[in-house]
């Protein structure tokens, strides 16, 4: 599989803080990548390096096999960027906007024009392209974002967070919209705070913190191999959840688990590197205590789950690679 983006070495401060720091990735063609981590991570800087408004302090970046820092220009007319806010202008109708975004591209007027129409189509807002986009609502006006990075028809399209503060309606038609990108032959990386948006659209996931890769994998690996198995436990009674706490708290297959009590709802949630052997503690502790639960279950942890539990655990020097040769 070829790649779409190789960084190596990657290191940019600003003053004193190193925003990335050494960093290796590799993002591969074909399929969405999505770049997660905690705020200040280092996700929009490096998105920043690849559509070369930055250059590194150190370190090697190639986009689509082109030296990035070398040959920026080469690498802008492969590439599409729509960042965190919708950058259309209010006044104009969206046909106009995405025409400007491509005569700005260096397209003539027919291209531009020819160019517009087919995105406008491509993203559903032909019934509303010859409107103000002063009157488009706030998930047709990143639409309208997302097709102006389109309009040069870039091989690679950078999103930074493109569903900040859309309504789960709109986000929906903003995931399928970019399924259909990628099916028709368009590469994409995004960065995203969301996980449940990583889980929906991407088939890799890298997770960034203090400018360093620290997991990457499909979703379903990152689960399996970097999650804890969780178990919940329901409670007929809230002062049985203590008790049982404490107890488990004692059994040496759960002294590494972590336990959280939700009070609202009478549950003691345990994620536990050895799920079955908990489960079995739990119900042999259930019995001696005679507490009376309402249920118990096992499950893999979410990706949620998986991203809090390797931001907060592991050092910034270690890398888990899932499913990756060392």
């Amino acid at each position: 599989m070829s790649s779409v983006i190789e960084a190596v070495g990657l290191t940019k401060s600003f003053g004193r803080t190193r925003a990335l720091d050494d960093l290796n990735l590799v993002a591969h063609s074909g399929e969405v990548t999505a770049i997660l981590g905690p705020n200040g991570a280092g996700k929009t800087t490096f998105v920043r390096h690849v559509a070369t408004l930055l250059s590194p302090d150190s370190g090697s970046l190639h986009v689509a096999g082109i030296d990035a820092v070398r040959r920026p220009a080469d690498v802008r007319r492969l590439i599409g960027l729509a960042g965190q806010s919708a950058a259309v202008d209010p006044s104009l109708t969206g046909r106009e906007n995405l025409r400007l975004v491509g005569r700005l591209y260096g397209l003539d007027r027919h291209t531009a024009a020819t160019n517009a129409a087919a995105v406008l189509t491509r993203l559903g807002l032909d019934e509303s392209a010859d409107r103000p986009v002063r009157g488009y609502s706030g998930g047709m006006r990143r639409r309208l974002d997302l097709g102006a990075s389109l309009v040069g028809a870039p091989r690679l399209l950078l999103l930074d967070e493109p569903t900040t503060g859309l309504d789960p309606q709109a986000r929906n038609e903003l995931w399928e919209t970019i399924r259909g990108l990628v099916a028709t032959g368009t590469d994409v990386v995004m960065t995203t705070q969301y996980l449940d948006e990583a889980d929906q659209l991407a088939r890799r996931i890298i997770i960034i913190d203090h400018g360093r890769v620290i997991a990457e994998g499909s979703p379903d690996e990152l689960k399996t191999e970097a999650g804890r198995d969780v178990i919940e436990v329901h409670f007929k009674d809230r002062t049985d959840i203590d008790r049982l706490a404490f107890a488990l708290s004692t059994l040496p297959e759960c002294t590494t688990a972590d336990f959280s009590i939700e009070d609202a709802t009478r549950r003691l949630t345990i994620a536990a590197i050895d799920g079955a052997r908990s489960v079995a503690g739990v119900l042999r502790l259930v019995d001696q205590l005679a507490i009376d639960i309402e249920g118990i279950a096992m499950r893999r942890p979410t990706l949620d789950e998986v991203f809090l539990a390797l931001t907060r655990a592991l050092p910034t020097d270690e890398h888990l690679k899932i499913g990756v040769p060392a």
